[in-house]
């Protein structure tokens, strides 16, 4: 009997009450994976795309040619940007809760993505963002009490009040505006450093996308462009194994690595353990070194876990086990290089302890200047005139109008 073609619906490993369940995963061992020369054609190491790049074993020891070398310093800033991100996030998603700021994304579970690649780039580098890239705002210097003001949407907001809150900017360490729009960011960031390579620069670019992005079109167009201009960029898929309440296989994650996408473009790929902040660094550092000295681009996918939900409007406990993060097999990106640092004798649970403390009260201070500059309801407010500009050079006489009226019936003068 012949058979007839049979239509496959993706379905998650596990659902609400199911024990959670990642064999789907295909883990290497750390420090298994051989690591090859930034000259390498993307067709003599497509196994870096199916395997799994990991530095720290399971006893936290760093493994392996990936291993970056990474002096105490380096891990101990790591370690402390990491617990900030956490700290910034966990403050910013209670004042949410308490109906503070409308909305909020956090990163949890995800921290050492943004950490780990923020090391790598240097200062002239272009960032574009997803929305769970707050540690790579951090890192840049964009200051928590901005960062908080633009949640606030009050009269210190770097984006006067246009965009939702955590789409932050950063103009002047080249961290370009947070989308809503998925994916848009990767075209944006191909075009940039094209344009870099066109102007003799050694500058970069990277961005980053989830694994749902993945079945965007620009995320297809970015490669495109990036494989036939040899573009010197980084593309990163934050693998976090959820997209809002779609499992990753919905983008086409049980078929091969989203870092796979590229082969057929000649663009490498690495698949990378997400939550090994060494591991991230030593692959970042491969890809970025790579674009600088010509080589043209790298898609790089990070495994992780989204710990938290979606954003503040999404229920995970309807999708997805209620313990499932605790059962993922690549563990707490922050517990993890706490446990290396401790394991090489620079580090200690109780600096852990009084890092966590401190990195706490930092935010505090910082939530208590940035209500200062005003909330949703007390003053000040941003000023209503905002709305009319930044549009046009010169504003045309249809806003004027519209401005005038709008100050006419709030009793105010142009």
């Amino acid at each position: 009997m012949t058979k007839k073609p049979k239509l496959h619906i993706p379905k998650a490993a596990a659902r609400p009450g199911d024990t959670p369940d990642f064999s789907y995963l295909n883990l290497s061992k750390a420090g298994t994976v051989e690591r090859p020369s930034i000259e390498a054609r993307a067709a003599d190491i497509e196994y870096l795309a199916l395997e799994l790049v990991r530095v720290l074993d399971d006893d936290h020891v760093a493994q392996g040619p990936w291993n970056p070398q990474l002096d105490k310093d380096t891990l101990t800033e790591a370690l402390r940007l990491m617990v900030l991100t956490r700290a910034y996030d966990d403050r910013m998603h209670r004042m949410q809760r308490q109906g503070k700021i409308t909305f909020y994304m956090q990163a949890l579970g995800e921290e050492a993505v943004s950490i780990g690649q923020g090391l790598v780039f240097e200062l002239e580098d272009m960032m574009f963002p997803a929305y769970r890239n707050q540690g790579l705002y951090i890192m840049r210097d964009t200051g928590l009490v901005n960062m908080m003001c633009q949640c606030l949407s009050n009269s210190r907001d770097m984006c006067k009040g246009r965009q939702m809150p955590v789409f932050y900017q950063n103009k002047k360490n080249n961290m370009f505006t947070i989308s809503g729009n998925l994916a848009t960011q990767f075209p944006q960031a191909v075009g940039w450093a094209m344009g870099s390579a066109i102007k003799g620069e050694d500058h970069i670019a990277a961005s980053w996308v989830g694994d749902g992005s993945t079945a965007e079109a620009d995320f297809h167009y970015a490669l495109t462009f990036a494989a036939v201009y040899n573009a010197p960029v980084v593309l990163n898929v934050t693998n976090n194994q959820w997209a809002i309440s779609t499992f990753q296989g919905t983008a086409g994650g049980e078929r091969r690595p989203f870092a796979a996408r590229g082969l057929g473009l000649g663009i490498p790929g690495i698949r990378v353990d997400g939550n090994d902040l060494l591991a991230v660094y030593a692959v970042t550092r491969w890809a970025a070194d790579r674009a600088r000295s010509g080589g043209g681009p790298t898609l790089i996918e990070l495994v992780t876990y989204r710990g938290g939900a979606h954003s503040t409007s999404d229920d995970p406990s309807r999708y997805r086990p209620k313990d499932e993060w605790k059962a993922f097999p690549l563990g707490d990106p922050i517990e993890r290089l706490k446990k290396h640092l401790i394991k090489l004798g620079h580090w200690s649970e109780d600096q852990q302890t009084g890092l966590e403390l401190e990195m706490k009260t930092t935010v505090t201070e910082a939530w208590k200047e940035a209500i200062s500059h005003g909330t949703m309801t007390e003053p000040p407010f941003l000023d209503v005139k905002l709305m009319f500009e930044d549009v046009f050079a010169e504003m045309p006489d249809h806003l004027k109008k519209q401005q005038d009226k709008l100050l006419k019936m709030r009793g105010e003068s142009s």
